[in-house]
């Protein structure tokens, strides 16, 4: 490969990511929580009253609801990027204490 086809293919790579991500918090209700990017001023009082704020930082928020189709309610209320948060990936999820001591 050359600089210049490296040069588009990682841009390309992130771009499709970042497509995945958003279409997994669209399609499935399998995310724990949801973290919001470049949330508005008025977007925490758009807010259904069943969802929670987990976190909230200088460029984004994290929630949390358990009923279905959240991603497509927080941008409803007004939400710019919805992205899934705490989805377990590929990967096993690391043994626990309990579990080693069994």
């Amino acid at each position: 490969m050359t600089i210049k086809q490296i040069l588009l293919a990682v841009p390309l790579l992130g771009l499709g990511w970042l497509c995945i991500l958003l279409a997994v918090s669209l399609m499935t209700d399998a995310a724990p929580a949801y973290i919001v990017l470049l949330p508005s001023a008025e977007f925490v009082g758009q807010l259904d009253p069943d969802m929670s704020i987990l976190a909230v930082g200088p460029i984004s928020i994290t929630l949390a609801a358990d009923s279905p189709r959240v991603a497509a309610r927080l941008y409803s209320a007004g939400a710019r990027v919805v992205l899934p948060a705490g989805l377990p990936g590929c990967l096993p999820a690391p043994a626990t204490q309990k579990e080693i001591g069994d």
